[in-house]
């Protein structure tokens, strides 16, 4: 029941982070820059994470403050202003493209930090990943774009390989703690990361310009896709693999592009002018990666 209950949560994150791109793209950076609005995110996430947390506190052993600072670093930090940054300069379409490379940015990330063998299928579907994800770069680089662009394109990259090693890195803390005290340490110390950077931006901000739209898109923004999607991410990863946590995000390119669609249809911004057959075949690249990276190892059982 409980697995089933995290795969629910997952298809709820994956709809809150498809109308994440078009919410906050209409925000930034004419109202919010970017930086500042991480501020504004992790600042009020934090603040009602707290609240839970002091109803029912619960010790973490100081031995596992880096690790908590770690996943502070990797999963609010670097992951936040880069994922806000590069989506103000690029479309939602990319974006979200880009971001389903994140399965085999989980699996290298397990390589890396434990130690984890990458058989042949799993290499080559990180090669296959890796060409499609470095293919958007090049393709956004070339001609004239109106949406997107590379630099853009580069900081959702490396937005998601600093997801990955959060989603591996934080995996030995659930298993100790409860997911909110996990989750608020994790925003305390990306909190201390992220307001240096983006206070000057959040000081910068005319709340008179705001009419209710722009309130409710920071409120779907805080509320949402920072303070309950984390919470929602916390309890799946109790239940579920890393990798099979990052695989529900195959469907937030589905999500942005009928939601971009939509969007144009009833006069708003076209997001899908820079989209074309190129932007296609280099996610379908992507897909396969991730389908051979998400796939089964069978191991073979000696005879005795």
């Amino acid at each position: 029941m409980k697995r089933l209950l995290a795969h629910l949560a997952l298809l709820i994150v994956a709809l809150i982070y498809g109308g994440n791109y078009l919410v906050a793209k209409g925000l930034m950076p004419d109202l919010v820059g970017p930086s500042g609005f991480i501020v504004l995110r992790v600042t009020g996430a934090l603040f009602l994470f707290g609240l839970l947390l002091f109803a029912r506190p619960e010790k973490v052993d100081r031995k596992d403050l880096p690790r908590m600072a770690f996943c502070g670093l990797t999963g609010v930090g670097i992951n936040m202003l880069l994922f806000f940054n590069g989506l103000n300069v690029t479309s939602p379409v990319n974006a979200s493209l880009i971001m389903t490379v994140n399965p085999v940015l989980v699996l290298i990330a397990s390589a890396v930090m434990l130690g984890q063998p990458i058989v042949r299928r799993r290499l080559i579907g990180v090669i296959l990943g890796g060409i499609g994800a470095a293919a958007i770069l090049v393709w956004s680089s070339s001609g004239k774009r109106i949406h997107a662009s590379w630099q853009g394109d580069l900081m959702i990259l490396i937005n998601a390989t600093s997801y990955a090693f959060y989603l591996v890195g934080v995996k030995p803390l659930m298993a100790k703690y409860r997911p909110l005290t996990v989750v608020t340490w994790v925003f305390f110390f990306g909190w201390l990361f992220t307001t240096p950077i983006g206070w000057g931006q959040a000081m910068d901000i005319d709340w008179s310009a705001f009419g209710p739209e722009q309130w409710a898109g920071v409120a779907y923004v805080v509320l949402a896709t920072t303070f309950l999607v984390y919470l929602l991410n916390i309890f799946a990863l109790q239940h579920l693999q890393p990798t099979v946590v990052s695989v529900y995000i195959y469907l937030q390119p589905l999500l942005a592009t009928v939601l971009s669609l939509a969007q144009a249809h009833y006069g708003g911004t076209d997001y899908m002018v820079d989209a074309g057959w190129p932007l296609l075949v280099f996610g379908g690249l992507i897909f396969v990666g991730v389908y051979l990276v998400g796939r089964p190892v069978r191991t073979q059982v000696g005879k005795g």
